[in-house]
C-alpha cells in the first residue's frame, strides 16, 4: 500500500494518538491499534494482528526507557512475568490462525470493553504508604504470577494487544508493586509478550515493513509527547474519556463482527442507521459522564 495514500496518512495520525495515550496513561493505547489496521487500512485479520504486535511491542520498548531511567522498573518481577507470558503468547500466536477470524475479533471487542472498565476504576497512588498498623506487603506470589502470565500471553498471541490493562493489575496484586513501578514494569512485560506473539504469527502472515516502520515511528513520537504532557493533564478525567472512547470503538467493532461471525454480515449501505444508533448510545452516555466528572472536579477545586 502506498505510504502517501489517504488511509495510510489517517492511520499514521491515529497512531500518534495511540502513542500519546500510552505516554499520558501508561497503557491503553494499544487496544486501538488493531481496529485502525482493520477498518482504516482494511488489512486481512491475520496481517493486522501481526502488525499490531509489531507496533505495540516497539512502542512499549520506547516508552520503557524513561521509566527504567527513573528507577520505576522492577526487572526481576518483570522478567519472570514476561518469560511465562512469552510462552503463552508464542503458543497462542502459533495456533491463532487455526481459529475462526470472526471469533478472534469478537473476543477482541469484548476485551476492549473489559479494558475500558479497568481504565474507569480509580488507580492506587504509588506514593501511598502502608496503612497505619499494617506491615509492608509481602513479596510476589510467584505461582500465581506464572499462571496469570501464561493467560496474559495467550490473550496477546490471539488478538494482537499487549494486555497492559491485565498486566498492571496483576503486578499490583500478585507482584506487590506500587502503581508507578507496576506501570513501568508492565511495559517490559508487554514488549516481551508482543515479541513472542509476533514470532508465533510470522509464519502465517505478511508484514509490510515500510508501513510498520511508519506506524511505529508515529506511535513512538506520540508516546514521547504524551510523557511530557502527563504532568499537565488531569489523569482521572483523561483516563475516563479514553475509556468511553474505547467503549464506542468496541460497540462499532462488535456491531459488525458479531453478525459476520454468525454468517449475517451487515451491508453498511442499509444497516448504517442501526450501527450509528448503537454507537451513539455510549457516546452520549460518555459525554454526560465526562461533563458531570468535570463539574465535580471544578467544584472540588473551588
Amino acid at each position: 500500500m502506498p505510504l502517501l495514500s489517504t488511509p495510510v496518512l489517517v492511520a499514521t495520525l491515529l497512531s500518534v494518538v495511540v502513542g500519546l495515550s500510552l505516554g499520558l496513561l501508561g497503557g491503553g493505547g494499544s487496544i486501538l491499534t488493531l481496529p485502525i489496521l482493520l477498518y482504516i487500512l482494511e488489512m486481512p485479520a491475520d496481517d493486522a494482528v501481526t502488525l499490531s504486535l509489531l507496533v505495540v511491542g516497539s512502542t512499549s520498548v520506547a516508552a520503557l526507557v524513561p521509566h527504567a531511567r527513573g528507577g520505576r522498573v522492577q526487572w526481576r518481577v518483570g522478567l519472570l512475568f514476561g518469560a511465562t507470558s512469552m510462552v503463552g503468547a508464542f503458543g497462542a500466536g502459533t495456533l491463532a490462525h487455526h481459529l475462526p477470524r470472526g471469533l478472534v475479533l469478537v473476543l477482541f471487542g469484548l476485551m476492549m470493553l473489559v479494558a475500558a472498565g479497568a481504565m474507569m476504576r480509580p488507580r492506587r497512588d504509588a506514593a501511598d504508604p502502608p496503612a497505619q498498623g499494617r506491615e509492608a506487603p509481602p513479596g510476589p506470589r510467584l505461582g500465581a504470577m506464572v499462571a496469570q502470565g501464561l493467560g496474559v500471553g495467550a490473550i496477546t498471541g490471539l488478538v494482537g494487544a499487549g494486555g497492559g490493562f491485565v498486566v498492571v493489575p496483576a503486578l499490583l496484586v500478585l507482584g506487590r508493586l506500587p502503581m508507578r513501578e507496576a506501570v513501568g514494569t508492565s511495559l517490559l512485560v508487554i514488549a516481551m509478550n508482543s515479541a513472542a506473539a509476533f514470532a508465533g504469527h510470522l509464519g502465517t502472515a505478511h508484514v509490510d515493513v515500510r508501513l510498520g516502520a511508519t506506524l511505529v515511528a508515529a506511535a513512538v513520537l506520540g508516546s514521547v509527547a504524551g510523557a511530557k504532557l502527563a504532568g499537565h493533564v488531569p489523569q482521572a478525567l483523561l483516563r475516563r474519556g479514553f475509556a468511553w472512547f474505547v467503549i464506542v470503538m468496541a460497540v462499532f467493532m462488535l456491531g459488525q463482527e458479531i453478525p459476520r461471525a454468525l454468517d449475517h454480515a451487515l451491508d453498511l449501505r442499509t444497516a448504517w442507521p442501526a450501527l450509528v444508533g448503537a454507537v451513539a448510545v455510549p457516546f452520549v452516555l460518555g459525554v454526560i459522564d465526562l461533563v458531570r466528572m468535570s463539574r465535580r472536579g471544578a467544584d472540588a477545586r473551588g
